[in-house]
């Protein structure tokens, strides 16, 4: 993997008025994801008594939203592609605050699990096209910086998120966070058509056709080191999010712990992601990609283990011991993830979107696995929830090795030459 980079600007992309201002909006637009999930963890014994089903069934609130944004995030970047990035961006954000509401009026379980692959399958238009965003109006280590400080205001999301959703029960039903919801998708259409400038000119769009973009997916994920890459990205970041589509079993049935009470585990866990991101962002341009990955790897990892290890022991099986593994977690995902994002859109750079796409899809089918299936087996206690962590961030560094080693460029062997004599 190289270093992002440096192409001259594209003629007729518009440099941003502010750039603090292009960034919180970019942060804003990736909180679709954690807020759509982790805002209505608090509720899930609520709306569980009232449909009457199980924890079980209750996840499958989760995995139908990650399904759906899977499968419609191999179209946001292929149409941002053709159309621009503000006008999907904006659909996506009005059709989201749509499927809120009807959220809100949903009389049983199977009619909101319908609103809600609504939802997912329209949220992935702001999270995904806003990375594209980043590498259209910058690059190098600038790029690299702003993603890094993009996902460090983005990490904010998962911790305030559960929190709200605590205060919100608190003032009324389960209802109330959809709502909540379904404002937040129509603050975000509204700023970001009067504040976001478009960053892909026409001149570069390719053809609106679904033809033309199915053979952009196709092609894109059929390239072999693009394969390897996304995957590794998607394995290391699972280490993580099996905590997070764990959580309603995590911190109210492993640990104890209450509706109001989830700020206990995403708070730290998120402060590790976001430091993370802090540390990405400063070390942009001194230290390299690979290296930058690398050592959020061997952090993940060294937490994963100490996390293993204070579930082991009955002395540190509970808080605050528990959220350790997790917070180390966060801060070596913190220190990667942005470099994987902006290595998977130069691999393709002419189709940034449809590589943002296949990216995204790869790793949101792989995180609708863990919650529908891995997550009920794995939450069983605090040992094996670690010990599936562990695993999962062990099969992302052989994803990133096997990359590097397809990648690597072969040596120059000196020509011999027959000595005259």
């Amino acid at each position: 993997m190289t270093e992002p980079t440096r192409t001259p600007r594209p003629a007729g992309v518009p440099r941003p008025a502010s750039l603090a201002l292009t960034t919180v909006l970019l942060a804003l637009l990736g909180m679709f994801g954690p807020f759509s999930i982790d805002t209505a963890f608090p509720a899930f014994a609520q709306m569980g008594e009232e449909f009457d089903v199980t924890d079980a069934s209750m996840q499958l609130v989760v995995s139908a939203y990650l399904g759906s944004f899977a499968v419609m995030s191999l179209f946001h970047g292929p149409l941002s592609d053709a159309l621009g990035r503000k006008p999907v961006m904006i659909t996506g954000a009005v059709v989201y605050s749509v499927a809120s509401i009807g959220c809100v009026f949903s009389p049983s379980l199977p009619v909101l699990l319908l609103f809600r692959v609504l939802q997912g399958a329209s949220a992935g238009a702001g999270t995904i096209v806003s990375r594209t965003v980043v590498r259209d109006l910058y690059e190098g280590p600038a790029a690299q910086r702003l993603m890094g400080t993009v996902a460090m205001i983005f990490a904010i999301g998962p911790a305030i998120a559960p929190i709200i959703g605590g205060w919100l029960l608190l003032l009324g039903p389960w209802q109330l966070i959809f709502w909540f919801l379904s404002g937040f998708g129509a603050l975000i259409a509204i700023t970001t058509l009067c504040l976001l400038p478009e960053s892909h000119p026409k001149a570069d769009r390719t053809p609106m056709n679904v033809r033309a973009i199915s053979t952009a997916v196709l092609q894109v994920g059929r390239r072999r080191s693009f394969e390897v890459l996304a995957a590794a990205q998607a394995f290391s970041f699972a280490g993580q999010f099996l905590y997070i589509a764990a959580a309603p079993i995590f911190v109210v049935t492993l640990l104890g712990k209450g509706e109001q009470d989830f700020w206990v585990f995403f708070v730290p866990m998120v402060g590790g992601m976001m430091a993370g991101s802090f540390t990405n962002a400063r070390l942009a341009g001194v230290v390299s990609g690979d290296g930058l990955i690398m050592g959020g790897q061997a952090v993940a990892i060294t937490g994963a283990v100490i996390g293993l290890v204070l579930a082991l022991l009955p002395a540190t099986d509970g808080l605050p011991w528990a959220v350790v593994g997790p917070t180390a977690i966060g801060f070596g995902t913190g220190i990667s993830l942005p470099v994987y994002q902006l290595a998977l859109l130069d691999a393709v750079p002419h189709a940034r979107g449809t590589a943002a796409s296949v990216s995204t899809f790869l790793m949101l089918l792989l995180n609708a696995v863990l919650s529908s299936a891995v997550v009920p087996i794995a939450a069983t206690s605090l040992a094996r929830l670690s010990a599936t962590s562990l695993a999962l961030l062990v099969l992302g560094v052989g994803c990133f090795h096997l990359h590097r080693i397809a990648t690597r460029r072969p040596r120059r062997v000196p020509s011999m030459t027959p000595e005259v004599t």
